[in-house]
């Protein structure tokens, strides 16, 4: 069992408050990402449930037990780091097996659980080999590997994938979320990347400023942005915001419409009086074969982003009238919250 609860968790140093009063119920088995800009509090967050920093205010618990005053050793759990943070002399096998060594752990138990997480994560065969003679994504499963031998309550990620190369990035989601799928364990997962978070977890975090803004499934916080911070965070590429003359037409502070809900038609094209619609000048366009993205100068509001399926014939310096769909159009009030 691994249900994590955070109960109005705060963290300060000195006069200064880092987490405000953070309140989070991660189930058992679930795949939970804390997403936000950086400095917005979500690794020390991860650090409070893991016991490496103390809680100023509030409750930590796993099933129900408060452990908010336990050590790191005493909480069962596991944290996988940005850096591999493996031991140069010793082989995989060294390495995977060291924490259970420490702890006095029956020789053929370890044994037993190193050739389990090897099995697991693909390392059998590079058991006798030392890290230098390793690739990075080969390291940090090492990594990985020695927290799953540990068979914790729970994996606590801190941006493990950020020292790898872009495609071996894809690679190591894909492993590591088929990999707790398989464990059955709560996984708690730091990153910056808005992209990791939508293709890895069961439920996204966002934070800022030491607060947590909302909680909720990928398409959730995607479809149902609670505010304007959260619009302009999740999404690749962002969410368009206007404010303006466009908004106030749609009794809104600032609208937002995704690329991929907006209607690109090249040259200058007529609308009904009650469509909204924007012509402006395109200021690049990139020609992706499966999509197009058009960035267009629209006076008054600034550049556009629209996505377009497969080729679009536009080129830069072309006039461009894109209408957004209204069903998925995003208002926002004076306060910055959605308007439902």
């Amino acid at each position: 069992m691994g249900r994590i609860t955070l109960e109005s968790v705060r963290k300060q140093f000195d006069d200064t408050t880092i987490i405000h009063g953070a309140d989070l119920d991660i189930e058992d088995g679930s795949f939970v990402v804390f997403v936000g800009p950086s400095g917005c509090g979500k690794t020390t967050l991860l650090r409070l449930i893991a016991g490496l920093e103390d809680v100023t205010d509030g409750r930590i618990l796993i099933d129900g037990e408060d452990i908010t005053r336990l050590p790191p050793s005493r909480r069962g759990l596991s944290m996988v780091f940005q850096s591999y943070a493996l031991y140069p002399h010793m082989t995989v096998r060294g390495n995977i097996a060291f924490g259970l060594k420490m702890s006095r752990m029956p020789k053929d138990e370890i044994e037993r659980r190193v050739q389990h997480a090897a099995k697991i994560l693909n390392l059998t065969q590079y058991l006798e080999r030392r890290p230098a003679a390793l690739s990075g994504g080969q390291r940090q499963r090492v990594a990985i590997g020695r927290a799953i031998v540990r068979e914790p309550k729970g994996f606590l990620f801190d941006e493990p994938l950020s020292n790898l190369d872009a495609a071996l990035r894809v690679q190591m989601r894909l492993q590591i979320t088929t990999l707790q799928k398989q464990l059955k364990t709560t996984a708690i997962y730091v990153t910056h990347d808005q992209v990791e978070a939508m293709t890895m977890a069961d439920k996204i975090v966002v934070l800022q400023g030491g607060r947590i803004e909302q909680v909720g499934s990928p398409l959730d916080l995607y479809e149902r942005p609670a505010n304007l911070f959260v619009a302009g965070f999740i999404g690749s590429p962002r969410m368009n915001l206007v404010e303006g003359a466009s908004a106030r037409s749609q009794g809104a502070t600032t609208i937002g419409i995704r690329p991929e809900h907006i209607d690109v038609r090249p040259g200058a094209h007529e609308t009904a009086a009650d469509t909204l619609a924007w012509q402006g000048r395109v200021i690049q366009a990139e020609h992706l074969g499966s999509d197009t993205f058009v960035y267009v100068d629209v006076p008054d509001i600034g550049t556009i982003n629209a996505r377009c399926t497969g080729h679009l014939r536009i080129e830069v310096d072309d006039t461009a009238t894109l209408i957004p769909d209204p069903s998925h159009l995003h208002r926002f009030d004076e306060q910055q919250q959605a308007m439902r």
